[in-house]
């Protein structure tokens, strides 16, 4: 599971080195692609690939369900992780979200999501207020308890 934040930095050719503990559970086939806000996001393929099947199983002629398909998919490159555990993050997708040299990765469950220094601090400032408690999520079935079938 993808946890934590670590603060790293882009090089001039936008290669981007993950944390070691990160590298072991990317594998070799890793695809990028755009987030919903202003970050990228980045899994292990097998992980995308159970979003593709979801998403390729919505009804096509769903407006929204295109728009979906067309926004990951289009924005989505598979990537390697060279051997000193970096990946190149292409230029359009760095644009997309604002990159420059000082980023943020913040581990978000079964993928991990890159950051702008200054979106993520934007950002967990919302995470941060008052507001931002437990009846916001009162909604969301989470539990400790899990059925065994």
């Amino acid at each position: 599971m993808f946890l934590g934040q670590y603060f790293h930095s882009l090089d001039q050719k936008g290669r981007l080195t993950i944390p070691a503990k990160y590298r072991e559970l990317l594998g070799n086939e890793v695809v990028i692609t755009k987030g919903f806000d202003m970050n990228l996001l980045v899994m292990p393929g097998e992980v995308f690939e159970s979003w593709a099947n979801q998403i390729n199983d919505q009804n096509y002629a769903d407006p929204n369900a295109r728009l979906l398909r067309r926004y990951l998919f289009s924005n989505g490159e598979q990537v390697e992780v060279d051997r000193t555990g970096r990946i190149l993050i292409p230029q359009y997708l760095r644009e997309k979200a604002n990159l420059n040299s000082e980023i943020v990765i913040v581990g978000v469950g079964n993928f991990f999501e890159i950051w702008s220094k200054e979106n993520w601090e934007k950002h967990k400032a919302v995470l941060d207020e008052a507001e931002t408690d437990v009846a916001r999520f009162i909604d969301f079935p989470l539990t400790t308890n899990r059925s065994r079938a």
